[in-house]
This record gives structure tokens, sequence and C-alpha cells, in this order.
């Protein structure tokens, strides 16, 4: 029918015929999974791209929902196609972790970070914190081995009862969604940042939560290892953000068991995972698609745009959030003295941010038209768009 690639239709159908499909099978496989906010797309193309390095002749092995079709739903469709594959790195929302920690009993997960996202589905993240915390205290010893962003409290706060977790340093610059503690309330304290830590260690004043010392750390486009030395992350993707994503991919993958040179190797092929950063024709217009979706993506996508005009999609439908209020929460002002070309439904309403943030901007609420508005240039266009715009654009460049 023309409206995607059918991921979430088969499970549901999959599901309705027999409703235990998903706990039957994430059954019987050594399972890796990636969660969090921001980044587990990327990240899990990176895990099942080191681990296909590492398996050699038998990558055929693995399988995984490269698709990012990652609830309940998605997951059952990606597995059903495989019922051979032993070995599965799967993207997972955050409200199916514990799901996945109950029936599927993974062996490795990966939690990125939390931050303010459709607020109308999963209101405060720390609900969804403490969900995490609860399924890992309920799996005790049978639980998976944890790798976590020190950098962020709620991640640590949840993951801080684990039986063994590997934490990464992802030298985070957001920290707008980590003000108070998890744990007791208190007003967290930070220190002078630094190059390495662009934030500053953070600890609470009122109770033992604190940042822990880190086993990988990024610093600057490297990754250290926990022996102290360093490697090139070497990504064909861009964004500081995404280094931090490997940083996570390749602890997991040693936990795996891959090397670390086959795990890099590994990253060096993901280019476009899921359509985020290809660049692309559409008509007669060169684009560079970016996907954000909530405040800590969008200040982590803006400073990477490079074109003068760029386009900002956003819409406001269930998979986008139905609350835009997120979009006060950005700073816009960095993009002062470009041309800025708003669209998608809720075009108007960034129209407003933007007026008050003195940026120059026109409205082309249609995504097709504001694409042939910037027709024939010579270098790639920048657009970002949150989910159903992106889609819109990945299905009309031929890449979904």
């Amino acid at each position: 029918m023309g409206k995607g690639s059918g991921a979430s239709i088969r499970g549901q159908i999959l599901t309705r015929i027999h409703p235990d499909a998903f706990a039957e099978l994430v059954k019987g496989r050594r399972i890796a999974s990636v969660t969090g906010t921001n980044g587990k797309t990327t990240t899990t193309h990176f895990l099942a791209a080191a681990l296909r390095t590492g398996l050699g002749p038998d990558a055929d092995r693995l399988v995984t929902n490269a698709d990012g079709a990652n609830l309940h739903y998605g997951i059952a469709s990606s597995l059903a196609k495989a019922p051979h594959a032993d070995i599965a790195v799967l993207e997972t929302d955050e409200r199916v972790v514990k799901d996945l920690i109950v029936h599927g009993r993974p062996e490795v997960l990966v939690l990125l970070n939390f931050s303010r996202d459709q607020l109308d589905r999963n209101h405060e993240i720390k609900f969804l914190a403490r969900s995490w915390r609860d399924a890992l205290a309920n799996a005790g010893s049978d639980g998976p081995v944890v790798v976590a962003n020190s950098d962020d409290p709620l991640v640590v706060w949840a993951a801080s009862d684990v039986k063994k977790v590997i934490w990464v340093d992802t030298a985070s610059t957001w920290t707008a969604d980590a003000a108070l503690c998890p744990q007791c309330g208190s007003l967290l304290q930070r220190d002078n940042p630094s190059q390495d830590a662009p934030t500053g260690a953070w600890d609470c004043p009122g109770c033992d939560l604190t940042e822990p010392p880190a086993d990988y750390r990024v610093r600057g486009t490297d990754i250290e290892l926990p022996s102290g030395e360093r490697v090139a992350s070497a990504l064909n993707v861009p964004g500081a953000f995404n280094v931090a994503n490997a940083a996570c991919a390749l602890a997991a993958a040693v936990e795996f068991g891959v090397s670390v040179p086959d795990a890099l190797a590994g990253f060096s092929t993901v280019r476009a995972p899921a359509g985020r950063f290809a660049v692309t024709s559409i008509g007669d217009s060169l684009l560079r698609l970016v996907l954000s979706k909530n405040p800590a993506g969008w200040s982590e996508s803006l400073p990477l745009l490079s074109s003068d005009p760029v386009i900002l999609a956003i819409d406001s439908v269930a998979a986008d959030g139905k609350d835009v209020s997120w979009l006060w929460d950005v700073d816009f002002e960095q993009l002062r003295g470009r041309r800025v070309i708003c669209s998608g439904p809720r075009a108007y309403d960034l129209a407003v941010r933007l007026e008050y943030g003195d940026v120059t901007h026109e409205v082309i609420s249609d995504v097709s038209d504001a694409v042939r508005a910037v027709r024939g240039t010579s270098e790639p266009v920048d657009v970002i768009a949150t989910y159903t715009p992106f889609q819109k654009l990945l299905k009309m460049a031929g890449l979904r």
C-alpha cells in the first residue's frame, strides 16, 4: 500500500494471532539491547555491524530490527523473519525494556540517556527511569550486564544496583533534563568543565549518588579504552553525539566477545542508519536528512547544519509527540543570518518560536513544496525533521 516498511503492521497481525509471540520469539537467543531517548537506532546499527564483523562468515546468525521498529510489534516482526538466528541486536523502546528483561533475559543492555520526549505519551522521564531500575533489580543475578552513560544522572540511578555495569563517559553537553537528583531531589552540583568534560562531573550534595568513574571515555573523536589506550572512532556519520553512541556500542561489543579492531571496522560500514544523515536527491533538490525529535536531539543537530538555506520540518502526530512546547527549549537563535524554511503541519508553531528568536524565516507548510523551493543547489541542503516528516522525506527519496 506504500504506507511504510510494513514492520509494525506485520507485528500487529502476528501478535493478534498469537498474543505470546513477543515473549516466545525473544527466548533462547543471545540478546544485546539498546535503549534510551536519543541515539538508539544509530547505536543499534553500530553494534550490529560490530557483531557481524566479529562473526565473519557466520554473520547470518544475527538478526536486528534495523528499521527502527522498536516496540513489541516491531521486535516480534523482525525476530519472526529470522527464527534460526541465535544472536539478536535489538533497538528497544524505553517502555519495552521491562518486558524484554523479563522474557528475553538480554546478555547486554545499553542505556544511552534520558531526555524529555513525547511528553503526552511518556510523561515524566523519571517514571521511565524507575521502571528500568525496578526491572533490573527484579532480574537480580539473572539480569544483563549494563553498559551505561555515566554523564546522565537518571541512567546512573537506574543502573546503580546492577550486578555489573560498564560505565561510559560520553562527554555530554546537554544537562537541561538532569538538574535534580533522581534519588533525593537535591539540586545537582557540577565541578569545573574542561575540554574532556564539557559540563563538568556531577554530584549530589544530599545523598551518595555521584558520577561514577568511567571505563570508556569519549575524547574528541577518539574513544579511550579501559586500558588507557585511545582509538580513533573513524565514523562515517557526523556529530560528537555519534562518537558517544559508538563508545557505548564498542563497550557492548567487547562485552559480547568482539575485538576492538573488529568493532571499529564494523562501525566504519555504517553510513546512513535508517536514513539518518543520508545525502539524497528528491527531484532536482539535493538534501542531507537529519532526524531530531526533542530538545536534546535538536541541540546536537543544529550545530551540524552547514547549508544556507536550511529546512526545519515539524509535526505533532502520535509518532512525534503531540506536545510541541519543547520548541521553546531549543537554541534556534544560532540560525540567525540564514534563510530558514519552516515546514510540516506545525510550521507556524515553529515560525512563532523563530520570530521570538529574531531568526528570519519563511513558512512553506507542505514538505514537498519546501523541497522544491531549494532545488538546483550544488551542495546538499540540510533538513532537520521530526519523525513523521522525516519518514515522508525518506519515502520521497525512495529510501523507504
